[in-house]
């Protein structure tokens, strides 16, 4: 699947709302994706107030689990791969990047598949990520996003349209 407008993935986002909960192995409980990925995103809007797009890879960088429920298998890709045409490359990069280990993106640094600034962003979204699952958190509703969705999915189609992009 590939989503093609930015109604489409709010419309995909909200259905995170009404899927319930999920089991967060990690801890032992479940936790509500809906509100894990507002968290996400809100926690990154906080350290890095300028950077959009990595505020978008954090409220989508779980769409994989609901795109194929039940199995998170490959869920970064899956969710990379949905969100690329819409979002861009850094985003959907971030994406598929968030699901490796810290020791894995070194190797990658140290490979020279990813600059410091890639690994520096993922593993910011790493912690959001980990920290978006405490609950109490307010984080807004989906809807505070739409602008800086469409902000960041217009700024990716016009660098797709740019001769040598």
């Amino acid at each position: 699947m590939e989503l093609r407008s930015v109604e489409e993935l709010m419309d995909l986002l909200h259905a995170c709302r009404s899927g319930g909960t999920a089991p967060d192995h990690r801890r032992g409980t479940a936790v509500d994706p809906y509100e894990h990925a507002l968290r996400t995103a809100a926690l990154l809007r906080r350290v890095r107030p300028a950077d959009k797009e990595l505020q978008v890879a954090g409220l989508v960088h779980a769409l994989g689990r609901l795109l194929r429920p039940g199995d998170d298998t490959g869920h970064a890709d899956l969710a990379a791969d949905a969100v690329r045409p819409l979002l861009g490359e850094r985003v959907a990069r971030l994406v598929r990047l968030h699901a490796l280990g810290a020791d894995d993106l070194v190797r990658l640094h140290a490979g020279g598949w990813a600059d410091a600034t890639l690994v520096e962003d993922v593993l910011a979204l790493r912690h959001a990520d980990e920290a978006g699952w405490t609950p109490g958190m307010d984080a807004g509703v989906l809807e505070d996003w739409r602008t800086v969705l469409k902000l960041v999915s217009d700024r990716a189609r016009a660098a797709h349209h740019l001769p040598g992009a």
